[in-house]
């Protein structure tokens, strides 16, 4: 049997070193354009039942980013007000975090109409993906966090990201270099989540 103990804890501490880290605590250096591609890459090789792979990214930088902030801040600002529960404070946080980071990459779930996928399995696949990025980012030391927040589940934003009715955004994942100490682990024992039944 061939020797694989190294490719194992490579990838045990790529599993365990994986962190949020939050736009306030990212640097104004960018991230390479490269790094995001190898994210992207990565994304590619999830599970997907059918081979549907439902995944859709829209990667936001540079003028992109001033884009994005200012369609989620005055699409909050419309519905908000329609609704009457317009905040001051959550339209400037729109306008004004994506500036913070280096690149932001819209979460995407793309039905395929050929295939009867339960969507439950295609959000999953998903998220397979978002992992995969989430790893890769972290194995560079760069910083990321999967945000639902904004827009993220209102049905008018979706035509923006190039997804129909049918479809999901999913969140975003906002990307920038950090200087700040590297979070340290907060999980509990696995011991404590699982049942073993043998018989």
């Amino acid at each position: 049997m061939a020797d694989n103990s190294q490719e194992i804890l490579t990838l045990k501490n790529s599993i365990q070193n994986r962190r949020s880290v939050y736009p306030v605590a990212f640097t104004e250096e960018r991230v390479d354009d490269s790094i995001i591609n190898e994210m992207l890459e990565a994304a590619k090789w999830a599970p997907t039942h059918k081979l549907t792979q439902p995944w859709r990214f829209s990667v936001f930088s540079e003028e992109g980013l001033q884009k994005l902030a200012d369609f989620q801040s005055e699409l909050y600002k419309k519905l908000s007000t329609e609704r009457g529960d317009f905040k001051g404070k959550t339209y400037e946080k729109l306008k004004t975090k994506p500036l913070k980071c280096s690149h932001i990459i819209a979460i995407g779930m793309k039905r395929d109409p050929k295939e009867s996928v339960p969507e439950v399995e295609e959000i999953i696949s998903v998220a397979c993906a978002v992992q995969n990025m989430w790893l890769t980012a972290s194995a560079y030391k760069v910083g990321c966090y999967w945000s639902t927040g904004g827009v993220t589940y209102e049905k008018e934003a979706l035509k923006f990201f190039g997804l129909d009715s049918e479809d999901k955004l999913l969140g975003f994942l906002f990307i920038g270099n950090t200087d700040k100490k590297w979070p340290q682990s907060r999980r509990t024992p696995i011991t404590e989540k699982v049942e073993w039944i043998r018989n």
